[in-house]
């Protein structure tokens, strides 16, 4: 029992960290309609941001921070040079595929091709005894974090007025614009978001899943299932999105390690032939 209690943690802690990165994924790809293939490589190179600022000023929740505002900019300047691929899904796709790319050099230059772990305060080393099981105190930290991402999403989305004209843009832009919304300036405000909760993950999930020039794109193939299992758009679809390959992921590698990555994507190629929009997403 406790094996198998210790598994479905794993699974959680590890969903906690796929829906911060598809959280993001899901606001500019889903909301917006950009296909993105550089939000991995941003999750990667929030890590190595987290991890030189945390080692130089010895301070976790500042490396965090950095990661947070580093890609939050580099976000911005992504979301203008996407201005001249607008309206051509392949031109999007070529474009951020060239960004990961330069990104991924630039970080093979700087850091080279050795395996790093962001420091995590001394408060979140070690064990926690609860119930008679042990587990490291990091993870059931990450787990938090993400039930926190996900409600001050879910408000964020669903009660304030910046939501509102994200999903009124996206609908219908041009009748939001014709009212006197600068609705650029609210795709702009939603890409930055999007790669801030991507750095944030960077730096989290450098933490305990460490980084390596691979990286990026292990997250994005992870990203990309939770997106179309939970439907495009939907932040409960993101999060019902990485329970399922989290859980998917942790216990096929324990039961079925020679098929870990069959037992994910055979069950979303299923979803996509009877279901195409995801489980909570909609046509448009």
């Amino acid at each position: 029992m406790s094996f198998t209690v210790f598994q479905l943690l794993n699974g959680f802690t590890f969903a906690a960290l796929l829906f911060l990165v598809a959280s993001g994924f899901t606001l500019i790809f889903g909301l917006m309609r950009i296909v993105n293939l550089a939000h991995g490589a941003m999750y990667l190179m929030g890590g190595y941001v987290a991890y030189f600022t945390a080692t130089q000023f010895d301070s976790f929740i500042l490396g965090i921070c950095a990661a947070a505002l580093a890609i939050a900019l580099l976000g911005m300047v992504e979301q203008y040079l996407l201005r001249f691929a607008r309206g051509g899904e392949l031109r999007q796709v070529l474009m951020t595929l060239g960004l990961a790319l330069m990104m991924n050099d630039a970080a093979l230059v700087f850091f080279g091709g050795d395996t790093f772990s962001v420091p995590v305060p001394a408060f979140l080393k070690g064990p926690l005894q609860f119930a008679g099981l042990t587990y490291p105190k990091y993870r059931l930290f990450v787990l938090l974090i993400g039930i926190l991402i996900f409600v001050l999403l879910w408000l964020l989305m669903n009660r304030t007025r910046l939501g509102a004209l994200i999903r009124a843009g996206v609908d219908d832009a041009e009748t939001v614009e014709a009212m006197g919304v600068n609705i650029r300036k609210v795709f702009v405000i939603t890409f930055m978001l999007g790669m801030a909760l991507a750095g944030i993950a960077g730096a989290l999930g450098g933490a305990f899943l460490s980084l390596y020039p691979s990286a990026d794109s292990e997250i994005l193939v992870f990203s990309l299932a939770v997106v179309i299992i939970g439907g495009r758009g939907s932040l409960a679809g993101a999060a019902i999105g990485s329970i399922t390959v989290a859980m998917l992921s942790t216990f096929g590698q324990v039961w079925f390690p020679e098929l870990s990555y069959f037992v994910i994507f055979g069950p979303m190629a299923l979803l996509l032939a009877f279901r195409p929009t995801g489980l909570f997403g909609r046509a448009h």
